[in-house]
């Protein structure tokens, strides 16, 4: 058992579950959306349904994808800030069937992007992103994890980890997630290091990547 398992994270409260996890989970969101939000929808699922208000789970996921961290003091009017801020967030309660408990489904749009996922809070105000766009992806953020989004074609692995090994970024785990042969691919990679964001923009700039996103390791 860790430090974080005894006394939780540090946050705004009540919740390391129902706010510290949701802020997270909207955070993820931001990052997804790569830009900033300007309409969300949220379905929240379970125990975030049944008792989320009144944990400020709604408060701490509209917090999240304003880009506030769990314990940012304006965590608690983060609505009021959003609405003042021309951001539309709305939401409902829903049964997304068999997954965690505290889970929320949530559609964000952007200027110019869009995404949908869904994802649950663990615990501690440990989270997991369970799908990006209708593809499982399964990221617990215990590592500097990049996702790429791409067509599904012959050599975007090879080209990520070519990036990455210029940069001596070495590779824990990798995953690809598709809808089918030719089709739209996520890749998911989780490193022993660090990801310079040099070493992302040189991703970004090479033709076929819809999305790269680079999440640092959970706190």
């Amino acid at each position: 058992m860790g430090l974080l398992d005894i006394i939780g994270p540090v946050m705004v409260g009540p919740s390391s579950s129902h706010t510290a996890g949701a802020a997270r989970i909207g955070m993820v969101g931001r990052r997804l959306l790569g830009e900033e939000v300007v309409e969300a929808h949220v379905l929240l699922h379970g125990s975030f349904a049944a008792t989320g208000v009144g944990h400020g789970t709604d408060r701490a996921i509209a917090a999240g994808l304003m880009g506030m961290t769990p314990d940012d003091g304006r965590l608690p009017d983060a609505l009021e800030l959003a609405r003042a801020a021309g951001v539309r967030v709305t939401f409902e309660r829903g049964d997304l069937g068999r997954v965690h408990p505290n889970s929320a489904r949530i559609a964000l749009r952007g200027e110019t992007s869009r995404v949908e996922f869904e994802a649950a809070s663990v615990g501690g105000g440990q989270i997991l992103l369970q799908s990006v766009d209708g593809l499982e992806v399964g990221i617990a953020f215990g590592f500097p994890t990049l996702l790429t989004e791409h067509d599904d074609t012959v050599g975007r692995i090879a080209q990520v980890a070519d990036v990455l090994a210029r940069f001596e970024v070495n590779v824990a785990f990798m995953r690809v997630a598709r809808e089918g042969r030719g089709q739209r691919a996520i890749m998911i990679v989780e490193c022993d290091d660090p990801v310079a964001e040099e070493a992302l923009a040189q991703i970004r700039r090479q033709p076929g990547f819809r999305r790269v996103c680079y999440f640092p390791p959970a706190d």
